[in-house]
């Protein structure tokens, strides 16, 4: 289907995400409402040290009502650089900064009802770097790749962007 928005509304606003209702004209000649979820974007990085392990973090996900295992990742500022957000979602959850940062790729998690871009990246040449205090409830795993992979495999890895960085992060490495 090709639409053309006809109207727009901003419905809710919140700290993290927003609302809007478009009225769209289809290509078929008829009105359809659509409910938009603006989301400014996210980084998460597959953090890769010399000996070819990954480091994870498994944290609790109200929405999926579990703790899981996952790459980190993290929410864009206004205006923010990606590069620039990935040190420092690095440095918050797993305290350390990558010396070299690889671009992956980019990928809209749910574009039917979500405007969120996800970019993805290598990081590799990790520093220990002072880690947030904030980030307390946040347990940092490493393990071999292979062994992040069989996890992806299995399900035991269920997340959308740790999935695809992991398998991207197999292919290359």
């Amino acid at each position: 289907m090709t639409g053309r928005v006809v109207g727009s509304r901003r419905v809710y606003e919140g700290s993290v995400v927003a609302l809007r209702i478009d009225e769209v004209d289809t290509s078929k000649g008829r009105r359809a409402i659509r409910e938009i979820v603006e989301h400014r974007g996210a980084v998460a990085a597959v953090p890769v040290l010399p000996d070819g392990s990954v480091v994870l973090v498994r944290q609790y996900r109200d929405a999926a009502g579990a703790r899981l295992l996952e790459i980190p990742a993290g929410t864009l500022e206004p205006g923010e650089d990606p590069e620039q957000a990935l040190q420092r979602e690095l440095a918050e959850e797993i305290g350390m900064r990558a010396g070299h940062l690889q671009h992956l790729v980019s990928f809209l998690p749910s574009p039917g009802v979500l405007t969120e871009v996800v970019h993805v990246y290598l990081a590799r040449d990790l520093a220990p770097h002072q880690r947030d205090a904030e980030e307390e409830d946040i347990e940092v795993v490493r393990l071999p790749l292979a062994g992040a992979r069989a996890m992806v495999a299995s399900g035991e890895i269920r997340d959308a962007k740790s999935i695809i960085g992991l398998l991207l992060a197999v292919a290359l490495t």
